[in-house]
């Protein structure tokens, strides 16, 4: 998103000499004036130290930027290079350095070490009966050009269709050259290529990207399952879904498919430096859509389609910069993305963008909030025993009331030796009354009663399958699996939530929290339910109903 940042015009100086970016023209100040704004908005010109000029790239135009290794480059490179331009991607190029004495040093041919050169233009020019790769390069400082083939003054000019060298030949010392393809290869050893958004080109004749746009988080216990290396919890980090339709148009050199560039970005993290927070290790993994679930949206995949299915593409490698991005070419069809932090149980926030060439469909995949609803069973079909039991319980007044049911829940669960639990406290009794209580009385009837008695029974035969490593406490993806198992479908967030208000320090959930989280959960869907008389998913509370249902919740 595009963030306004308001300044002021005092700047940082020494002496009368400005402290960090300045022009040589001493009345000449927007540079300045921007890297104030652009440290304000990352906490402090500190946080500004270090960095790549993809981040740069990436920040001032809001593009996507993908990086390549010269020396290893894809077979396609220059028809990606030539897709770039006819799309107005900012493209720089450097020559790598092994020490710090390297730096700006300028080779035999004027070609400078450690230097950021842009890319501007490529063309291919019939020389000598074959055709020849040529691009277009410039350095920023705007003289010491390149001197080799192709240079400004270079004879090969001459050899070539004269309205084509017109049009193309360079003649000024202005930084600005030609250099054949496999000669850049040569000298060259990195390439980035930003790719802007839609909404940062302006012309008409430049082609587009079919952008999608994400923002998501990881979060302890919910939903930062890690990589695939834990494939326990893999299966609970967000998952994106998009549709591929069209392929590409055909092009030399380049693989036929749908072609797309996923960048995963974590955000903020050089404003919480200051914090001690780093940039966390990240990465994702793509997986084509099984046949049973095409064309269905409302479905996180569980752990068992990860177990049972291999990923499709990868991101070159989990690594602890801010963005990684990977180009890919498949076949056309539903995929889902998977992002990640390389460990389980790491915050962090993150934007994934997706670029394709042709349109596209995507969306977050989560589940639809429902819960599948017993019907409850009238007095009648209670049993005799359940009622003797009842009476005994109850005593003469035939009425449970909160102190009692604590006693009794405690009880029962004191004979289970393999529930880790500090007993239902009176608050969670409470609440299970007031839940339950359907007559206002503060205190359950044989029907009531009934019904609690059953559901805990039926949930503690879920706990102990859920419970995977016997601890008698469940962690919190345990947890996830026992909620689906229970009937209870939630998305990412409400399980952020349940794990937030019913787990201990440790993130574990013990028996008591269990019942009480599972009770409070389909007793406010009843109730929602009873109140969404047209089935729209949406109802009206006036005060007095909203504040009934929140203060006995």
């Amino acid at each position: 998103e595009w963030v306004d940042v308001v300044i002021d015009d005092r700047l940082p100086v020494k002496g009368k000499d400005l402290l960090f970016v300045h022009s040589a023209e001493g009345n000449e100040f927007w540079s300045a004036l921007l890297e104030k704004a652009y440290a304000k908005l990352n906490g402090c010109y500190e946080a500004l130290s270090g960095g790549s000029t993809s981040e740069g790239f990436e920040d001032f135009t809001g593009g996507v930027t993908e990086w390549y290794d010269l020396q290893k480059p894809p077979r396609d490179l220059y028809s990606i290079i030539g897709k770039a331009l006819e799309r107005g991607s900012l493209m720089g190029c450097s020559i790598n350095i092994t020490s710090a004495s390297h730096r700006e040093a300028v080779t035999f041919k004027q070609l400078v070490k450690g230097h950021a050169y842009s890319l501007t233009g490529a063309e291919e020019v019939h020389y000598h009966r074959s055709l020849v790769k040529l691009v277009r390069l410039r350095n920023p400082w705007g003289e010491t050009e390149w001197t080799g083939a192709w240079s400004d003054n270079a004879d090969e000019w001459n050899k070539i269709d004269q309205s084509q060298r017109d049009k193309m030949r360079v003649k000024l010392e202005d930084g600005e050259f030609w250099m054949s393809f496999d000669d850049f290869r040569r000298e060259f050893n990195r390439l980035e290529i930003c790719n802007l958004t839609a909404d940062t080109l302006k012309s008409n004749k430049i082609s587009k990207w079919s952008t999608a746009i994400y923002t998501g988080e990881w979060r302890k216990g919910s939903t930062a399952g890690g990589c695939r290396n834990f494939p326990a919890t893999f299966w609970i980090n967000p998952q994106f879904k998009i549709g591929l339709e069209e392929e590409d148009e055909e092009r030399e050199g380049a693989e036929r498919g749908c072609s797309l560039l996923v960048a995963l970005m974590q955000k903020d993290r050089r404003r919480l430096r200051s914090e001690g927070k780093n940039m966390e290790t990240i990465g994702f993994a793509l997986y084509e859509v099984p046949d049973e679930f095409v064309g269905r949206s409302g479905v996180h995949l569980k752990r068992d389609f990860f177990l049972t299915h291999q990923s499709r593409a990868l991101s070159e490698q989990f690594i602890n910069l801010r963005e990684v991005s990977s180009r890919l070419t498949l076949p056309r069809g539903e995929y889902i993305i998977v992002p990640s932090t390389f460990e389980p149980n790491h915050n962090a926030d993150f934007c994934l963008r997706v670029f394709t060439e042709k349109s596209s469909q995507s969306q977050e995949l989560d589940d639809v909030i429902s819960v599948e609803l017993e019907d409850e069973p009238p007095e009648a079909e209670i049993d005799d025993k359940f009622k003797a039991l009842f009476r005994q319980l109850s005593g003469e007044g035939m009425q449970i009331s909160v102190n009692q049911l604590q006693t009794i829940l405690n009880r029962v669960v004191s004979k289970h030796k393999d529930l880790q639990t500090d007993g239902f406290g009176l608050d969670s009794c409470r609440t299970m009354v007031n839940l339950m209580d359907k007559d206002g009385d503060a205190k359950l009837g044989l029907m009531e009663f009934n019904i609690l008695w059953n559901k805990i029974r039926k949930w503690l035969g879920i706990f102990r399958q859920y419970d995977l490593d016997k601890s008698g406490t469940m962690n919190a993806y345990e947890m996830r699996l026992a909620l689906d198992s229970a009937g209870f479908k939630l998305n990412n967030h409400m399980h952020n939530l349940m794990i937030l208000r019913f787990s201990e320090p440790d993130l574990s959930i013990n028996f008591d929290n269990f019942i009480c989280c599972l009770i409070r959960l389909e007793t406010m869907y009843r109730q929602f339910r009873m109140m969404d008389t047209d089935r729209d998913g949406f109802v009206t509370f006036n005060v007095l109903q909203w504040v009934t249902m929140t203060m006995f919740a």
